[in-house]
């Protein structure tokens, strides 16, 4: 019982956090005089008290979480907070139905980027800033946030961190406090944010879309305050400045916190990962590109490139910007941007899918195997670097990818079984379940998600929640024995 009170004590605090949230796009609305000032007042006002009462009736809960509670929490900050996030755009548009509403904001907090709503060009300003604010805060995290600020509260956050991002943080490297790991992220996070704005308004953007394209893109969430994404504003020069501002945020923050804390390239060479999202992106560019030139997909190889680039790049990172509808290109060059999705972004940036190490450990696993059915008797370490991989290690990224393909296969089904084609049921799960956005055929990127029912809306939601959460912090919830002290 206990632990149920600590665990309303600290989403009261998330909720009072997204309240402080809602009152910046409050004051946008105000100044800007867009028509949606009484949604966003009401929405901020219910969160406060809601989230303060919870906070202040808990307020003598214990301050430690335990293990089942750190993941429980975890859940429920990304599917129950949530809930609280949906009232200015309930409030605002009368006719939304709250699981188009729900769907929105979980693909801005999950960094999905994919949308049930048209006419985005029209939205009232504080709407598309409230969108990308939350795209921009769930790149890096809601429970890193709260472990930055929760320890201030006398709330421990070592469970929730470890439950949110296994692995992420180079422990030999920062520092082992968790406050001090977060907040070592965010400045990161933020330093490389503000370079991108500054960016995309040399390159061209206003200085709103500026700040929101820069927020989605260092999210990875792939949100636009365009129908058109990228396309409306047809710029080889802010296409380039968001594909190299997507690769970096493809990478762990932990390596962007030592270079730009030691001032050197030095930590980016010695991260496998980068190395191999580079060689990934750089290699599948030139062969997507080649294809769309074989095809006469355009004139000339280089406008093939330009397009090829920009558009892989922005799912393979699973951001899910577009400049072309992709769905109209040889089958090859879309399907190839979603397998990607699935295993180029590193551990420890704001990007979805298997993640690259896992990629990696996975590889070298399977060419030791080969190597032990030459040589039965020889014996060989898996080895990443310098650095020798446990066993145990294997045996959790092979027992994570499993889960990971198996659940994409069930939910897959799911949408086919409630009447949705096969390619749209695929990719939409995959994209979703990536954090990746558009999918195809009916979900491709000349359209959205609205087309679909709300069964299929609501499948598609648990898919982003499935794939941001890293699938055991949910999984794992529904063990008996995890429950057994």
């Amino acid at each position: 019982m206990s632990s149920i009170f600590t665990i309303a004590h600290i989403l009261g605090v998330v909720i009072m956090g997204f309240s402080c949230l809602m009152a910046t796009c409050l004051a946008t609305s105000f100044f800007s005089n867009d028509g949606a000032t009484t949604a966003f007042y009401e929405g901020t006002v219910i969160s406060l008290l809601i989230g303060f009462l919870m906070f202040f009736v808990t307020k003598n809960a214990p301050k430690k979480v335990s293990k089942q509670g750190g993941f429980l929490l975890v859940t429920l900050c990304w599917s129950v907070a949530s809930m609280f996030c949906t009232l200015p755009l309930m409030l605002q548009f009368s006719d939304l139905k709250f699981v188009d509403a729900y769907f929105e904001v979980i693909s801005a907090l999950t960094t999905t980027g994919a949308t049930t709503f048209s006419g985005i060009d029209n939205l009232p300003m504080s709407v598309n800033l409230w969108r990308h604010e939350l795209t921009w805060f769930g790149g890096i995290g809601i429970i890193v946030f709260a472990v930055a600020v929760l320890p201030i509260l006398g709330v421990g956050g070592m469970q929730l961190f470890k439950s949110e991002s296994p692995g992420s943080v180079k422990e030999s490297d920062m520092s082992p406090r968790v406050a001090q790991v977060a907040k070592s992220l965010w400045l990161a996070y933020g330093v490389i944010t503000v370079a991108c704005i500054l960016s995309l308004k040399l390159a061209g953007m206003n200085w709103f879309d500026a700040v929101c394209h820069a927020f989605a893109a260092m999210s990875l969430g792939g949100f636009s305050t365009h129908d058109n994404s990228i396309g409306f504003f047809n710029s080889l020069q802010i296409e380039m400045v968001l594909t190299v501002f997507q690769v970096i945020a493809a990478m762990n923050f932990a390596t962007h916190f030592l270079a730009l804390k030691r001032g050197s390239f030095s930590p980016y060479r010695k991260d496998i990962e980068v190395r191999g999202v580079l060689l990934v992106l750089g290699t599948s560019c030139i062969l997507a590109a080649s294809v769309l030139w074989h095809n006469e997909t355009y004139p000339d190889f280089l406008t093939c490139l330009r397009h090829a680039t920009f558009n892989l790049v922005t799912v393979a990172t699973t951001s899910g910007f577009m400049t072309q509808d992709f769905n109209q290109w040889p089958i090859f060059v879309p399907m190839l941007m979603l397998f990607l999705s699935s295993i180029t972004v590193s551990t420890g940036s704001t990007g979805g899918g298997i993640r690259m190490i896992r990629t990696i450990i996975l590889m070298k696993q399977a060419r030791l195997e080969m190597f032990k059915f030459i040589h039965p008797y020889a014996f060989k370490p898996l080895k990443i670097g310098s650095n020798m991989i446990d066993d145990k290690i294997v045996t959790s990224v092979t027992g994570f990818i499993f889960l990971y393909f198996m659940c994409i296969v069930a939910l897959i089904f799911t949408l086919l079984f409630s009447g949705l084609d096969f390619l749209t049921s695929f990719s939409a799960i995959v994209a979703c379940f990536n954090n990746a956005g558009p999918g195809l055929n009916l979900v491709g990127p000349a359209s959205n998600y609205g087309v679909l029912s709300d069964f299929q809306t609501a499948v598609c939601t648990f898919a982003m929640l499935l794939g941001r959460v890293q699938i055991f912090s949910i999984v794992i919830l529904f063990v008996p024995e995890f429950w057994r002290k």
